[in-house]
């Protein structure tokens, strides 16, 4: 029971660091960052999935979940503008994307497992995202639904997919350094692997490879 209670103390302690480092890459991306797209000035790359997904890797989908509703929560109560519609689609827009590599991961803990839920959570995001756009944007930003819709391929799929993808590539390169942090700190268990340097070149070649992709897209779509 006292083994228990202390994992019970340790994954909340876990969840409340994600919860921290999460609503601070939010404000950053929000306050700092230009948008990824000139088209749509209001579209801004937040990195904040990156740590949600990473909490899902580590904790499982419903601990992932909770540190996105409390992220989002956080988010609609400071500095967002959106409202409760911002607060739905942050969430559904975060558990699209993460929920993915957590179940993949969960049920088999290798990197093909990860690789494969971190790009099929890109995948499903991005769709997911283009029928919430088409159903709320237009209450927030009071357009005409057929102007959205026209909006969906030329604006926002590419916007989710890029976004998707680089949160995916920046994934793949933190996870191993926080995953030690959390270790060091004694937050996590202590694991021995005789293969951790190789994982970690190869976590490294798949993220250039993701990156490379997403960036040449990206200015293409910019300067084409």
């Amino acid at each position: 029971m006292q083994t228990k209670s202390k994992l019970n103390t340790k994954t909340l302690a876990v969840c409340a660091m994600l919860c921290a480092m999460a609503f601070a890459l939010t404000a950053v991306s929000h306050f700092l960052l230009p948008p990824l797209l000139p088209a749509a000035p209001w579209l801004k790359f937040d990195p904040k999935d990156v740590i949600l997904v990473i909490g899902g890797l580590l904790l499982g989908p419903l601990p992932a979940l909770a540190v996105t509703l409390v992220t989002s929560l956080l988010e609609m109560l400071t500095f967002s503008e959106t409202g409760w519609i911002g607060l739905v689609m942050n969430v559904v827009q975060s558990a699209a994307f993460i929920l993915p590599a957590s179940i993949l991961y969960s049920r088999r803990r290798s990197l093909t497992s990860a690789v494969t839920g971190l790009l099929f959570g890109v995948a499903f995001m991005t769709g997911v995202m283009l029928l919430w756009n088409a159903f709320l944007t237009p209450l927030y930003m009071g357009a005409p639904r057929e102007a959205v819709i026209a909006m969906l391929v030329p604006v926002f799929l590419p916007f989710n997919a890029i976004k998707g993808g680089l949160n995916a590539a920046i994934t793949l390169l933190l996870y191993k350094p926080l995953v030690s942090a959390l270790r060091a700190a004694k937050l996590l268990p202590a694991q021995a692997s005789g293969k951790q340097k190789s994982v970690t070149l190869i976590n490294l070649l798949i993220a250039v490879v993701i990156a490379g992709v997403c960036i040449a897209v990206l200015l293409i779509l910019r300067h084409g």
